[in-house]
């Protein structure tokens, strides 16, 4: 039975070009809530996925000041988790949860 906290702490999978590199070090990278912490991240991809983590590094994208039809907007800030799996373990981001 997996909690449904973990649902709150991991909001999407990271689909750039970067993340798809970072997937041949066994890695993976989400967005996540702003306040999650590490061993909650840890957490949370674990009972989800079924998988062994490794490290769990974090990080947070400062808000961008976008102009759209010259009309001014802000996006707002973001946290990343890049999550390394232990060896043999494996996540398919584009099958979703």
């Amino acid at each position: 039975m997996t909690d449904l906290r973990h649902y709150d702490v991991i909001v999407s999978p990271a689909i750039t070009e970067k993340s798809t590199m970072a997937s041949e070090f066994n890695q993976v990278v989400f967005n996540v809530a702003r306040k999650a912490s590490k061993p909650e991240i840890k957490a949370a991809v674990e009972a989800l996925f079924n998988v062994k983590v490794a490290s769990v590094n974090t990080l947070v994208r400062k808000g961008k000041v976008k102009r759209f039809r010259g009309t001014i907007g802000k996006q707002s800030d973001v946290k990343k988790a890049i999550v390394t799996l232990a060896e043999g373990h494996s996540i398919d981001v584009a099958t979703g949860l």
